[in-house]
C-alpha cells in the first residue's frame, strides 16, 4: 500500500520517518523514569521516616522475615529483604541490559564516537570515585565498600532533569541515560567480580547448559515469553548456587535478547490489508476465515516490534513503579544520628560521590572528546556536561545494593548515610548549576 492508497482508501495516519525507531522508544523511557524518580523518592522518604520513629524496631524487623521453601534436606530461604534485592533486581538489570542493547543496535549509541563519550564518562564515574574512597578507607573496617562509590541512580538523574523541563537540551538527558545504563552494567560487574563467594563449577556447567537451551529456544522460533521465563528462573537458580550474584543472570539474559523482528512492515501491511478486506458484520465472533485473520493481524503488530522493545516496553512500568521502589522502602532506612557524620565510612562515600563522580565523569569525556576518540551531540556544551557530573553523584539505588553486599550490619548505617548525603547534595548542585546555565545563556560551545 503507498503513500497515496493510505490517504484517499484507508484511515489517515501521520507518515512515519525513520527517525521515529530511535527517538520514540528513548522520549517514552524518559517520561516513565521522571515519574518513576518521584514515586522512588516518595517511599524512600516514608522508609527514613519510619526508620527513625516508634516504629523503626518493628518497621526494619520486617524486611528479616525468612521466605522460602523446604523439601526434605533441601532448604531454599531468604529473607524477604533479600528476596527483593536478589530476584527482583535482577528484573531491573534484566531491563538495564535491554536498553543496553537496544541503544547499541537500534539507538544512539549506533554511532561509535558518540557511544565512546557516554562509554569513557561512566569508566571515569566509576574509576575515579572508588579511588577517592580507597584513599580514604584504605587499611579501615570498610575498604570492602569501594564499589559502593561507582553507580549512578537512572530514574533520580532524570528525575532531576525533568524539574527543568524543555529548558534542557534533549542531548543531556539521552547523554545521562545512556552514562547510568553503561554505569549500572559495570556495577554488577563489579558485584560478580568482587562481591562473589567461592565458585561452584558444576552450577556454572548447569547455568551455561541453560543459557545454551535459551539459545536453541529462540533459533527453533519459541515466542512465548512464559517458557522463556521457566527457562531463564532456573538459570537464576544454577547462577545463585554457583557463588557469583544472581544478578548478573539479568545482564546476562538482557544482552541475548533478540533485536530483530519477526514480522516485517511488508508483511504487516499485506496482513492488515487482508482484514480490512472483509466487510463490517458480525463474522468476527465466530471461527471464520475473517476472525483468523483478525487473530493473524494481532499477532503481526505485536511481532512488528523487536523482542528486546516488546520486553522493555512491558517491564519498565513494573521496574520503575514497583521493584525500584519497593527496593528503596527495604534498604533506604537507616536511623539518622549526628554522631554518624563524622564517621570515616559516611565521609569516604561522601567524598566518592561529590567529588569522585563528577571529577571522574568530567574529565574522562574531556580526555576523550580532546584524543577524538569520541564526539560531543549538538548541543551538549561543557557547563551543561559538567552539570550531568554532578548528576551522577546520585547513587542511590545501585550504591545501596551494593553496600548490602560489602558492608557488615555493624558498617552499614554508616554507609546509608553518606549515600543519601551524597545523593542529596548531589542532586542540588546538579539542579543549582543547570537552572543557573538555563538563566545565564545556552551557548552550546560553553
Amino acid at each position: 500500500m503507498n503513500e497515496d492508497q493510505q490517504i484517499n482508501g484507508g484511515s489517515p495516519q501521520l507518515p512515519q520517518e525513520p527517525i521515529d525507531w530511535l527517538t520514540k522508544p528513548v522520549i517514552r523511557f524518559l517520561h516513565i523514569e521522571a515519574a518513576a524518580g518521584l514515586v522512588l523518592l516518595l517511599f524512600t522518604m516514608a522508609a527514613l521516616i519510619l526508620s527513625n520513629s516508634s516504629w523503626a524496631h518493628s518497621f526494619l524487623e520486617v524486611w528479616e522475615t525468612p521466605l522460602g521453601i523446604q523439601l526434605g534436606s533441601l532448604e531454599f530461604t531468604r529473607s524477604l529483604r533479600e528476596w527483593i534485592n536478589d530476584a527482583l533486581m535482577t528484573l531491573f538489570f534484566f531491563l538495564a541490559s535491554l536498553e543496553l542493547k537496544r541503544e547499541l543496535v537500534l539507538g544512539e549509541l549506533r554511532n561509535l564516537r558518540v557511544a565512546a563519550l557516554s562509554i569513557s564518562a561512566a569508566l571515569g564515574g566509576m574509576l575515579v570515585p572508588a579511588a577517592f574512597y580507597l584513599i580514604l578507607q584504605s587499611g579501615q573496617p570498610g575498604q570492602s565498600g569501594w564499589g559502593t562509590v561507582m553507580s549512578t541512580d537512572t530514574a533520580f538523574v532524570i528525575g532531576c532533569l525533568a524539574l527543568l523541563g524543555t529548558r534542557i537540551p534533549y542531548s543531556l538527558r539521552v547523554f545521562m541515560l545512556s552514562l547510568a545504563i553503561v554505569d549500572d552494567i559495570g556495577a554488577i560487574l563489579v558485584v560478580a567480580i568482587g562481591y562473589s563467594s567461592d565458585l561452584r563449577w558444576e552450577a556454572l556447567a548447569f547455568a551455561a547448559a541453560g543459557l545454551t537451551i535459551m539459545r536453541g529456544m529462540a533459533l527453533l522460533g519459541i515466542r512465548n515469553i512464559a517458557i522463556y521465563f521457566l527457562v531463564g528462573s532456573l538459570i537464576w537458580s544454577a547462577v545463585d548456587a554457583s557463588g557469583i550474584h544472581a544478578t548478573a543472570t539479568g545482564v546476562i539474559l538482557g544482552l541475548m535478547a533478540p533485536t530483530g523482528k519477526w514480522v516485517s512492515d511488508a508483511r504487516l501491511h499485506t496482513i492488515l490489508d487482508q482484514v480490512v478486506a472483509y466487510p463490517p458484520g458480525d463474522h468476527w465472533s465466530r471461527n471464520t476465515e475473517a476472525r483468523e485473520a483478525l487473530q493473524m493481524a494481532e499477532a503481526a503488530a505485536r511481532e512488528t516490534l523487536s523482542p528486546v522493545e516488546r520486553l522493555e516496553m512491558m517491564l519498565h512500568p513494573w521496574v520503575g513503579f514497583a521493584i525500584m521502589p519497593l527496593f528503596a522502602f527495604a534498604n533506604a532506612g537507616v536511623p539518622l544520628s549526628f554522631v554518624d557524620l563524622g564517621n570515616s565510612i559516611t565521609v569516604a562515600v561522601f567524598v566518592g560521590f561529590t567529588l569522585g563522580k563528577p571529577i571522574g565523569v568530567f574529565v574522562f569525556s574531556w580526555l576523550a572528546v580532546r584524543t577524538g576518540m569520541a564526539i560531543r551531540p549538538p548541543g551538549l556544551g561543557w557547563l551543561l556536561l559538567a552539570a550531568g557530573s554532578l548528576l551522577a553523584g546520585i547513587g542511590f539505588t545501585m550504591a545501596l545494593f551494593i553496600a548490602n553486599l560489602a558492608f557488615s550490619p555493624s558498617l552499614i548505617n554508616a554507609a546509608k548515610l553518606g549515600i543519601l548525603l551524597a545523593s542529596a547534595f548531589s542532586a542540588a548542585a546538579g539542579v543549582v548549576l543547570l537552572m543557573g546555565w538555563s538563566a545565564w545563556g545556552k551557548n552550546p560551545k560553553t
